[in-house]
């Protein structure tokens, strides 16, 4: 809860950022905003691929694609990802994959789609290393000063509270000892099938691909002179800057980081918080809805 606390606080000391921002949008172009929202919707797609690729069994395609779009929405409610992790744990165990098989898979797919994400991120770090002026990491006045200090918080319980369950709960770490194992085989066993394979990390790496051109096209329809493979990598940082931030859907943190990154590339900061304010609104607020109806459609079929 502390993060989006925090943002609900700095929105209100920056009200004036947010008034000019959200006049922006106003101005946004049509054409760029459909672009965004194929992208979005491309997003599902390239989910059920990776979620397909991370188990040996063959997955009922419409369901699966069905499941993710539902995840989205149950992504909301927990955090860290949990809901999503939830969706898709019972949707695997529906369709008949074993309880340890099943997470294996999970475990699996978060490191196929954090390695898409780093590897997507170091790519253009290294093509474009000028493109992120950071400098002092917080702009002044801008929407997201104050707004890391429990983000800071936040990544550092966590980073020191999970070693020291494992390395001190003898029970915890036969658990993770056993559940380590058991990733190793299935991983093993989905790389024995290149189709699997391909879908598992090719799914993964365009899951993140499609989330940056949304932002892309966001900034292009606002009219933002920032190139296109910068706006993509101020949207890598930020998400994996925030990603140990336990938020439900990364709420508060996410817009944040993704002020500071886009701001850092020579976005004004009204434009900037522009941006990110739609583009959240159509990746996350506007599927929200029909997600969460899709979701309880899929309880009340027995899909998941």
């Amino acid at each position: 809860m502390l993060p989006p606390v925090a943002v609900a606080v700095v929105a209100v000391r920056h009200r004036a950022v947010l008034a000019d921002g959200l006049g922006q949008l106003r101005s946004a172009a049509w054409p760029w905003l459909l672009v965004a929202v194929g992208a979005t919707c491309l997003t599902w797609v390239a989910a059920a691929f990776s979620r397909q690729g991370a188990v040996v069994q063959r997955l009922p395609g419409r369901r699966l694609l069905a499941t993710q779009f539902a995840a989205g929405a149950a992504n909301h409610m927990l955090p860290s990802g949990l809901g999503a992790t939830a969706v898709n744990l019972r949707f695997l165990t529906v369709c008949g994959v074993p309880a340890a098989r099943s997470s294996a898979a999970l475990a699996l797919f978060l490191l196929a789609e954090s390695v898409g994400r780093l590897g997507l991120l170091a790519g253009l770090l290294v093509a474009f290393p000028g493109a992120l002026r950071l400098g002092p990491m917080l702009p002044q006045g801008g929407f997201s000063q104050g707004l890391f200090g429990p983000v800071a918080v936040c990544a550092a319980a966590v980073a020191v509270v999970a070693p020291i369950a494992v390395m001190r709960v003898e029970r915890v770490r036969r658990h993770v000892r056993d559940f380590v194992r058991g990733a190793l085989a299935e991983a093993r066993s989905v790389h024995l099938r290149p189709a699997r394979a391909l879908a598992l990390w090719g799914g993964s790496f365009a899951f993140a691909a499609l989330q940056a051109t949304a932002l892309t096209a966001v900034g292009r329809s606002l009219g933002l002179s920032v190139p296109p493979a910068h706006l993509a990598l101020a949207y890598l940082a930020a998400t994996v800057a925030v990603a140990p931030v336990p938020t439900p859907g990364g709420v508060g943190s996410v817009e944040a980081a993704l002020v500071v990154t886009l701001v850092a590339t020579g976005s004004p900061t009204a434009t900037a918080t522009a941006v990110v304010l739609l583009f959240r609104l159509i990746t996350v607020w506007l599927p929200l809805v029909p997600g969460a109806l899709t979701l309880g459609l899929l309880v009340r079929l027995r899909v998941i």
